[in-house]
């Protein structure tokens, strides 16, 4: 399985070949679109990301030390953010997430592309994630 750093670099390099912000949001709608259906019995208040501006759903768990992510949301363009978030995080390393930090959608110029009521919500996707990590996955002792 690749690194959390090495899905990010990929990613990075996807980007890297969309010339305008119009081509990339509209890749960004396409990853959204390539996503499964979340199933509806998901869709929880439990499940709900806090502090997101649209309405964004992550159900999580974690088996074996490794996180799985399945998301959905009523934005287009947050869809495809959250399916670039599972690309990277599902099936990793629960221990890899508490530290994986979003530097990279500032090298593909999503931070300065996006409000910064959206980049709020990204953060608290990130949150939401890292808080369900440490609550609910058993970590290793060092």
């Amino acid at each position: 399985m690749k690194t959390i750093k090495e899905l990010q670099q990929e990613i990075i390099n996807d980007f890297s070949f969309l010339d305008s912000w119009d081509e990339k949001y509209t890749y960004l709608i396409e990853l959204g679109d390539s996503m499964p259906p979340m199933d509806p019995a998901n869709k929880t208040e439990a499940n709900l990301v806090k502090g997101c501006q649209s309405s964004v759903w992550f159900s999580l768990r974690c088996e074996d030390g490794r996180v799985y992510l399945e998301v959905d949301s009523d934005s287009l363009i947050v869809r495809g953010i959250t399916a670039i978030l599972t690309t990277i995080v599902s099936g990793q390393c629960a221990q890899d997430l508490l530290s994986m930090d979003v530097q990279f959608l500032d090298e593909i110029g999503l931070w300065k592309h996006l409000s910064s009521q959206r980049n709020n919500g990204v953060m608290a996707m990130l949150g939401h994630l890292k808080s369900f990590v440490s609550e609910h996955c058993t970590l290793p002792d060092y």
